[in-house]
């Protein structure tokens, strides 16, 4: 018995040094630190699937010159009666005989069907660019989140260092209460085994810290950030001022989802137009030069086809529907705009009142809480227990405390996403 208490007091000794950083080293300055702001421009300029949705711009726009250019004119030409007996190949017979055509063709467009084309591919650039944007509000968000992640990662490894230490220093005291006969074996090893929480608590959080860099690096672009970056700011609580009406307001104005369904509207006009303008027939005339029996003749051909049965009719009536179809998408994006600013503002103001409670004197009782029992045990007027519940509840109300800190900016950052703007006044 005596040897397995000692074998555990000497395990806990060398997890508690296998804590501790080696030799004196300190870790490596960061290469390069970013802000929020910084982090999100980084991401629109490098973020590999926004580029890749923003080239679907250029892909746009060169439709547009496509949909610009004319029909090429036709240019046509025939030899016929050609002799292929030597003795037959001669000037008179090529002059008399043969038969030589040169001619030309235009097709000559009706129902204004170019500039329905020019129309119908600039509106589509239109919702594509607003497409890119609505994906950059995304994107936006999406780094925000990440950020906030990084910074409570960041916030609880420091807390967690700091209780650590603190743990450190009681239970040198304890060591020392034990050596006096003040405490019982038991108890001394009871507060050492406490340590491997503390020590654990400390690793898990260096790892999330370690894994919310590294997803905030692949948003961002691993391009623009060396390995070793690191983030500034802190967990914070910034009331908002508006209520929801001026953030719907706000929403119905900026969000590009809510631009792009109104200019779906317009391009499926765009095309509703262009399908009636290619249901008119085009003309086709050809200038023919021909030589043949020693005459030179020219000849003038007129071609269209007839609208019998063909006059694009399923086109026609397609795109009509379409017209109602893109409509209705607008109604659903406009009631998604008010959906979405309906709850993040809720979603702001219940983790806004949540900050509230805990600034209003439970951080401050969990901190008196805890330094009465710690006094209290370091001179014998409290039980270990006591000590111990007051620690674990000092620590999760710290770290109930940062949840809600980064609740807050994460809902925060929720109203700037559904209103469509990061400048709230």
């Amino acid at each position: 018995m005596y040897q397995t208490r000692h074998a555990a007091v000497f395990i806990i000794i060398i997890l508690t040094l296998a804590a501790r950083p080696g030799n004196g080293q300190q870790p490596a300055p960061p290469a390069m630190t970013i802000d929020l702001n910084q982090a999100v421009r980084l991401a629109i300029s490098h973020n590999p699937s926004l580029r890749a949705a923003r080239n679907g711009i250029l892909q746009s726009q060169a439709q547009e010159i496509t949909a610009s250019l004319r029909p090429n004119p036709v240019f046509t030409y025939d030899d016929l009666f050609v002799p292929i007996s030597p003795g037959q190949f001669t000037a008179t017979n090529l002059n008399q005989i043969t038969e030589f055509d040169v001619g030309i063709s235009n097709l000559w467009e009706r129902g204004h069907k170019r500039q329905a084309r020019m129309r119908a591919a600039h509106d589509a650039t239109a919702v594509t660019r607003s497409q890119v944007m609505d994906a950059e509000r995304a994107l936006t968000f999406n780094v925000a989140q990440q950020f906030i992640n990084v910074l409570l990662a960041k916030s609880n490894l420091q807390l967690a260092q700091q209780d650590l230490a603190s743990f450190q220093q009681t239970v040198q005291i304890s060591e020392q209460r034990y050596q006096d006969g003040d405490i019982s074996e038991g108890d001394l090893l009871k507060i050492k085994l406490q340590l491997l929480l503390f020590q654990t608590d400390v690793s898990s959080a260096r790892l999330a810290l370690v894994q919310a860099l590294a997803s905030l690096r692949q948003l961002i672009g691993y391009e623009a950030l060396p390995a070793n970056y690191d983030v500034v700011g802190e967990l914070a609580y910034q009331p908002l001022r508006l209520n929801k009406e001026d953030l719907e307001a706000l929403a119905l104005k900026n969000r590009p989802d809510l631009l792009a369904a109104e200019q779906g509207v317009n391009a499926a006009e765009s095309q509703y137009a262009l399908a009636k303008a290619n249901g008119k027939r085009d003309v086709t005339t050809t200038l023919d030069y021909t030589h043949v029996s020693a005459i030179n003749s020219a000849s003038f051909i007129f071609n269209m086809e007839i609208p019998v049965f063909d006059r694009n009719q399923g086109e026609i009536a397609r795109t009509h529907y379409a017209i109602d179809q893109s409509q209705e998408l607008k109604a659903a994006a406009e009631q998604a705009v008010r959906t979405d600013v309906t709850n993040a503002y809720e979603g702001l103001r219940t983790n806004g009142q949540i900050v509230e409670l805990y600034q209003s004197g439970y951080l401050r009782q969990a901190q008196d809480s805890l330094e009465i029992s710690e006094y209290a045990y370091k001179r014998g007027a409290a039980s270990l227990l006591d000590f111990l519940d007051a620690e674990r509840s000092y620590r999760a109300t710290q770290l109930a405390y940062r949840q809600a800190l980064a609740s807050y900016m994460l809902s925060l950052e929720q109203v700037r996403e559904a209103v469509g703007t990061r400048n709230l006044p």
